[in-house]
């Protein structure tokens, strides 16, 4: 019939009676099979029953005496009164630490390095070693890693060592800011296109009376540099005080303008546009505007080559000129590649 639970096992036990002669010094004897526990077996010496809880043990096959038996021909027998019962493995959530030896060894999990890395702490005092990582675990607080900032020229990155991922971030180079004056009003130049691999993030261009921010490709994330124009309007204004202030990219805002009597904008950091020249108190001359901000990518690139080319975007120039009551623009920033390494 049906029933619930683990499926019956039919064990087949015959009973059995062991003999053995004492000669008054042996206390050890080989059974004829295995016994788990003294309640397994009933002993008799010279006709006397044994207290199994110390006249005698067992271990296996052998059954060992406190005292060593009286000589005499088969005078003690063992009766089995019970096989050996079936190891079962335990159940889940069932073994504690107490239940560990020392000095095992576990199998790596699959995807696992068996690293010697990562300790193994916590279980029991008895139990010391190492164990391997189990896939997709770190065994860690935290996640090891490194960064490399790659602020101008170009050339080839190498992966460090063991290094399982890198998260790469690129700006294109900030646009130059435009000049106005009694010496002319001169566009900056467009700053440099980034690249890492394939990863792409071109500079913003130059100001004049406006500017458009960097693109990029390639990356898991692709966005624009900020677009500029002149201060206050989308067309020229004369006597207007201070120049626009530059694109942002995305790791934050662009240069401020300069101001009225002409200071240079100021140049921040990676890929912001430089801020456009003021104008003094004429009206012959016009504000003008700052440059675009680069454009900025980033991907996470698992199991990464071992090399990589790349180029860091120049800032852009700002415009020149100037003079009496104006203001040259400022430079753009210089781009940037930001790799972060993984180790797990």
């Amino acid at each position: 019939m049906a029933f619930i639970g683990n499926t019956n096992t039919t064990q087949a036990f015959t009973p059995a009676v062991d003999f053995f002669s004492g000669n008054g010094s042996t206390t050890a004897f080989t059974l004829s099979r295995p016994v788990a526990s003294v309640a397994q077996v009933q002993v008799t010496i010279d006709n006397v029953a044994q207290n199994p809880s110390s006249a005698y043990t067992v271990s296996a096959n052998t059954i060992t005496f406190t005292s060593a038996p009286l000589s005499g021909t088969n005078n003690i027998y063992v009766y089995y009164t019970s096989p050996i019962t079936q190891v079962i493995a335990p159940g889940q959530g069932t073994v504690t630490t107490t239940s560990l030896t020392s000095g095992f060894t576990l199998p790596v999990a699959s995807g696992g390095t068996g690293s010697t890395s990562t300790t193994f702490v916590n279980l029991a005092s008895n139990v010391t070693g190492t164990l391997p990582v189990a896939n997709g675990g770190t065994g860690l607080t935290s996640i090891p890693h490194t960064v490399t900032v790659l602020t101008s020229g170009s050339g080839t990155y190498t992966t460090p060592a063991n290094v399982k991922a890198i998260w790469v971030r690129c700006v294109g180079g900030g646009g130059g800011g435009a000049s106005n004056g009694a010496s002319g009003n001169n566009a900056g130049s467009g700053g440099g296109t980034t690249t890492f691999d394939s990863l792409s993030a071109s500079g913003g261009a130059g100001a004049f009376y406006t500017a458009t921010g960097g693109s990029a490709s390639g990356g898991d994330i692709n966005s624009s540099g900020g677009t500029t124009g002149v201060p206050g309007n989308t067309s020229p204004q004369v006597n207007q005080g201070y120049g626009g202030p530059g694109g942002s990219s995305v790791l934050g805002g662009g240069g401020s303008g300069g101001s009225n009597g002409g200071a240079a904008g100021s140049t921040p950091p990676a890929g912001y546009g430089g801020g456009g020249g003021g104008c003094g108190t004429s009206s012959a001359f016009i504000a003008m505007a700052g440059g675009a901000g680069g454009g900025y990518t980033e991907k996470i690139i698992n199991s990464p080559s071992a090399t990589y080319s790349y180029a860091v975007g120049a800032g852009g120039a700002g415009g020149t000129g100037g003079g009496t009551g104006g203001g040259v623009g400022g430079a753009g920033a210089a781009g940037v590649i930001i790799i972060t390494e993984y180790y797990v």
